[in-house]
């Protein structure tokens, strides 16, 4: 008796994991799905923005007036650590670009948001300013400092990209946001 019922309980295991199975796939067949969108969250920027012009001792630089592509993806404001702004981007082709800001020493501060990038003796004139170019292993970056802040735009992204962010870029101290580009 005992090997029967234990043969009984095997097989009621195995039918109804077939019978979770098949309704698994039935609702995986019949709930539309689209494996082509894009995966990429976009943020909305205006709050921790707003924060930063207030809160940072130097003018917070932001965007505006990106062309339509360009997918705001992350944003920190780390007041603790040297008033730190970041805002991460994808751009139209899907690569990587993020400005960075702060207080901390330029010398410490940009090889490590550019993972260790090094300082090149180039330089790159990008809206009538002088931007020092750095090349890295898995970053390059533009580098400008003064107005008591280090500003860096990092990223995989082409240097003709970099330098249409850095373009793009407004600063301010205390004032209301920049527009936020669309995500369409």
């Amino acid at each position: 008796m005992a090997g029967k019922r234990g043969n009984q309980t095997v097989r009621g295991m195995i039918q109804s994991m077939a019978v979770i199975c098949a309704f698994a796939g039935v609702i995986y067949f019949f709930i539309p799905h689209d494996d082509s969108l894009d995966p990429t969250r976009t943020v909305d920027y205006s709050v921790e923005l707003t924060t930063a012009r207030r809160a940072a001792p130097y003018p917070v630089a932001a965007p505006a007036g990106l062309p339509a592509g360009w997918k705001p993806t992350s944003v920190t404001f780390r007041r603790g650590e040297g008033h730190a702004w970041h805002i991460g981007f994808l751009d139209p082709d899907g690569q990587y670009v993020a400005v960075e800001q702060s207080t901390e020493p330029p010398r410490k501060y940009v090889p490590r948001v550019t993972q260790q990038a090094a300082l090149t003796e180039r330089t790159q004139q990008v809206g009538g300013e002088t931007w020092q170019r750095w090349e890295g292993p898995k970053y390059d970056a533009l580098v400008r400092t003064g107005e008591g802040s280090t500003t860096v735009v990092t990223g995989t992204a082409s240097y003709e990209r970099l330098a249409q962010m850095a373009e793009a870029l407004e600063s301010e101290s205390g004032a209301s946001p920049s527009p936020v580009p669309s995500t369409s």
